[in-house]
Parts: structure tokens; sequence; C-alpha cells
């Protein structure tokens, strides 16, 4: 059995806030992995945010396949079947120079680029 005073232990070592460094963001979110800092205006009341997230020219994104876009689909659905994962939608818009995911979905036949992670080589083009 364990103790109380384990239990207490367990229970403050989840309260302690995280280090600085660590977010909360999934690895399939396009902020995983960004830093935090700290702003602190009064030097009362340190304010924690994320630092921006600078998105990548398109050109630089290394092709996998062009999507022709259908009738009825989704960006989600696309990511799912192009990516493997629904939650990466935001490759294709930012492969796609789109701010926001409605504007890759209004043009039928509209020819969707969907890239390789960023950084990864291919296509001969690194």
């Amino acid at each position: 059995m364990t103790s109380y005073d384990d239990q207490n232990q367990r229970l403050q070592a989840l309260l302690q806030p995280l280090p600085l460094s660590a977010t909360l963001f999934p690895p399939n979110s396009r902020y995983a992995g960004l830093a935090t800092a700290i702003l602190d205006p009064d030097g009362e009341r340190p304010i924690i945010y994320l630092r921006r997230r600078f998105v990548p020219a398109p050109e630089r994104l290394a092709l996998l396949r062009e999507h022709v876009l259908r009738q009825g689909e989704r960006l989600d659905h696309i990511a799912a079947a192009e990516i493997g994962d629904p939650e990466l939608f935001w490759r294709l818009c930012d492969a796609n120079r789109a701010l926001h995911p409605n504007e890759l979905m209004a043009e039928l036949g509209r020819r969707l680029r969907v890239p390789l992670p960023e950084g990864m080589p291919g296509n001969g083009d690194e």
C-alpha cells in the first residue's frame, strides 16, 4: 500500500509548474517545439508566452504529391488520406500559402501541394 506521504509527494510533483522550455502541445501541433519566453513589464506578474512561429516558404517544402480538390472534400480528410493524420491539415495550409483553411477549399479542381515534413529533402531539390 502507498502511504499518505507518498501520495502527498506525488500530488505535489504534479502541481509543480512545468519548466519554461516545456510546452503542452502534442508532436503533431504546428506549435510543438516552439520555445516560450517571459514578459514582465511591471516586475510583479510575469507573463509566459509562446514565441512566434515562422511559416516556412512553400518553395522550401519538398513536394510529396499534388491533390486535386473534389466536391465535398474537407481539409482534415485530405490530410488524413495524404499525410496520415487529420490534425496535420496545417501543413497543407503552409504549403499552399493559406492563412485560413477555408481558402484552400473554395475552388474545385484546385491542385493542393502536399508537402513532406519541413527540412526533409525530396524531389532532388536539396
